[in-house]
């Protein structure tokens, strides 16, 4: 086999293990906090989708903030769908779309992705899917939280929801149910029972509710920090520039549903959430993913293929540096850009996907001695 054939074959293995991501790779870590989203995907749903696509950052943004004992907190986010026509019967009408996964990006890809048809409900099935198959934390301080979203009965499908609800809190996972629809409605179809039995919380939201973004003083320069953050990412290894490139498209999904999407995006990437070790080599150089030096030429960017491994080494730690300034500036403005939006929102009520997760998170993270700025 040639010399070349094997760099390849080496880089294609490295970044199926570290693009992965699942929890199971890093059980060392404190301060963990899982989440799992159940989205149903049934005709009637697109505007839950829709509500998830725009929320996304600003729930991740939400939680950065929260810290335990002092220090931040790790968050994974997994992502199911269920209740589409076009899923396998088989599997209940479900799919596990994304593992308990810090690469965020690929949570938005697959949020955008999503595509709304017809469908058999089966709450109990995904919840009782979601509870065997993530790789959940055995730490029982941990904070594990799933959230379930849908309109129809809680009871539809062959796995009973009680039995998967007491599973999941034996395993020390609350549920919280989101129903789409009349807060009696869903207390009439069991999505209250389901939360109780579980230790969660039940909510009711409006799916359809138009979501009011709050243009502030700061959403322009934050935008722009944003473009100058992606020029500090160095793609390396076989999927650097693809993974590079997605992070590029994220970008313009997040702009296209809304200004204020792209600001708490820019938001995120300006916090210790968003990361990318498994394709930018300022994230693995920081975490020990890699030793440049060991880096063969194939893996590097074109900008560092003749650099001697001192200037290598400098080329990074100078991007690393600039990230670094860019972020402080972006948590600078986010906490103005916040006061400013307090302000505005201290009559206002709302009751869409992204409020009702953020009560519950705060809520049930107090318990286990989270506390957020």
């Amino acid at each position: 086999m040639k010399k070349s054939t094997i760099i390849l074959l080496s880089f294609f293995l490295a970044y199926t293990i570290l693009s992965n991501k699942s929890f199971s790779n890093v059980r060392s870590e404190s301060n963990v906090v899982q989440l799992a989203i159940l989205l149903d995907t049934s005709n009637s749903m697109d505007g839950l989708i829709d509500q998830a696509k725009s929320q996304l950052w600003k729930i991740v943004n939400e939680m950065s903030r929260s810290k335990k004992e002092g220090e931040t907190i790790n968050l994974y986010v997994a992502l199911y769908e269920y209740g589409n026509d076009n899923l396998s019967p088989e599997e209940g009408y479900v799919r596990l779309i994304a593992p308990l996964t810090n690469d965020l990006d690929k949570i938005s890809e697959e949020l955008f992705n999503l595509k709304t048809n017809g469908g058999s409900e089966y709450c109990g099935t995904v919840i009782s899917e979601a509870v065997k198959d993530l790789k959940w934390t055995k730490d029982t301080q941990e904070l594990k939280l799933i959230f379930i979203a849908g309109n129809e009965p809680f009871t539809q499908g062959n796995t009973d929801y009680k039995t998967a609800c007491k599973d999941a809190i034996s395993k020390g996972i609350i549920i919280n149910t989101i129903y789409c629809g009349e807060y009696d409605e869903g207390v009439q179809t069991n999505w209250k029972d389901g939360a109780d039995l579980a230790d969660g919380n039940y909510i009711n939201i409006n799916q359809n509710q138009e979501i009011v973004h709050i243009d502030t003083p700061y959403d322009d320069e934050l935008v722009e920090l944003g473009q100058k953050l992606n020029e500090t990412y160095i793609a390396y290894g076989y999927y650097g520039d693809e993974y590079k490139k997605r992070q590029e498209e994220q970008d313009m999904n997040a702009g296209n549903q809304a200004p204020e999407v792209l600001v708490e995006r820019t938001v995120t990437k300006g916090s210790g959430q968003y990361k990318n070790k498994s394709w930018d080599l300022v994230d693995a150089d920081k975490e020990g993913a890699v030793k440049i030096e060991d880096l063969e030429e194939d893996a590097l960017p074109e900008e560092m293929k003749d650099m001697k491994v001192e200037e290598r080494k400098a080329y990074v730690d100078e991007k690393a540096n600039e990230r670094e300034k860019i972020q402080k500036k972006i948590n600078e403005l986010d906490n103005q850009r916040r006061n400013f939006i307090a302000d505005k929102l201290a009559e206002r009520k709302d009751n869409t996907l992204d409020a009702a997760m953020l009560k519950m998170i705060r809520e049930q993270a107090a318990e286990k001695n989270y506390e957020f700025e």
